[in-house]
């Protein structure tokens, strides 16, 4: 299987230097900033920290309420968004692979537009098997963020009601840190099926030049980076939090 997959991608980059040179720039520069971002996260703050952060005194305040529908609710309100996207992604791989069965009619339009350099039926297919696996990695992403969303309902509602300060009781807090880190893994995920949107739209521009993906996959790195480490969102939620509880999600930032 795999050596099949290979094969198919030599052939459909052979004598594709500058198509190759574009492919792995993407893989390197995705790749790497997660990465960096990881490591950025040990560092300084980020929104990821730093939302994980208000997750626990979340969690905290919510050990005591009896009454835990807004909670709830609150929680139901962001598996929505989550919904939304997961449901898009199976309306968008269901477009990309109805394409591929009109591969030599995109060749043909493509030969149409003035801007379009000559592609052939093998680099309009890759392109979109590509764009089919990166929407496949988002949908998995998204219905897995929806799975731990449901798990962090399940923790809110079986967490017992104590009032007062609960920080010298290991076991509610022990509850709290473990609910706000199933919140923020689920958050993550959804994060990463967004990357996926935001790297679609650079794989997008390859029709028109690798040079041009090439670009383009820089410039959404930098939006990246941007919102995520330097954004003004992310300077107002620092505003009023205790840096000293921010944690980041590098031990779990996989799962």
């Amino acid at each position: 299987m795999i050596d099949s997959i290979g094969n198919y991608i030599t052939m459909a980059l052979s004598d594709q230097g500058a198509n190759l040179m574009a492919f792995l720039w993407f893989v390197i520069a995705a790749r790497g900033y997660q990465t960096y971002a990881i490591g950025a996260s040990r560092r300084k703050d980020s929104l990821a920290g730093v939302l994980h952060a208000y997750r626990q005194r979340w969690m905290v305040r919510m050990i005591s309420r009896e009454m835990r529908m807004a909670d709830i609710g609150a929680v139901a309100n962001l598996e929505r968004y989550v919904t939304l996207f997961a449901s898009s992604s199976l309306l968008i791989l269901a477009g990309l692979v109805t394409l591929v069965g009109y591969t030599d009619d995109m060749v043909h339009i493509g030969r149409g537009i003035p801007f379009l350099p000559p592609q052939t039926p093998l680099e309009w297919q890759f392109k979109l098997f590509f764009l089919t696996l990166m929407f496949v990695y988002a949908f998995f992403k998204f219905t897995w963020s929806l799975r731990q969303y449901g798990f962090a309902s399940v923790m809110i509602s079986s967490a017992p009601v104590v009032y007062g300060d609960i920080s010298d009781n290991k076991d509610l807090m022990d509850h709290v840190n473990r609910s706000a880190k199933i919140l923020s893994m689920a958050a993550n995920n959804f994060n990463f099926g967004l990357r996926a949107y935001y790297y679609s739209l650079a794989v997008l521009t390859w029709t028109i030049h690798p040079f041009v993906f090439m670009a383009t996959t820089c410039v959404v790195v930098y939006i990246l980076y941007s919102r995520e480490f330097s954004s003004s969102s992310l300077a107002e939620l620092k505003g009023s939090n205790d840096s000293k509880n921010r944690k980041t999600l590098v031990d779990y930032h996989l799962i």
